[in-house]
């Protein structure tokens, strides 16, 4: 059993813990438009990134895709109700 859990310790890698201060600088340079999406590609694709701040970035990237795509599809839902109902009223 004792092995067992040498061997976990072993392999197990401890990433360091983001301060607050490293999470609120992290959000302030999100707040800079254009900047914030590629910063968001490089903390998602470098290796030495923090894996908290990588995992982080992922996730953020993947709510981003969602929201756009759902945002074109509303976008274009609207546009056809509109064409719709202007293109009746002549």
């Amino acid at each position: 059993m004792e092995q067992d859990t040498s061997q976990l310790r072993a392999h197990e890698q401890l990433a360091p813990v983001m301060t607050v201060g490293n999470w609120i600088v992290s959000m302030l340079l999100l707040i800079i438009p254009f900047v914030n999406i590629i910063l968001l590609i490089v903390w998602a694709a470098s290796s030495s990134e923090n894996p908290n701040r990588k995992n982080w970035a992922i996730a953020t990237l993947i709510f981003i895709a969602i929201s756009f795509v759902l945002g074109m599809i509303l976008s274009v839902t609207m546009a056809g109700l509109f064409s719709s109902f202007t293109s009746g009223m002549y």
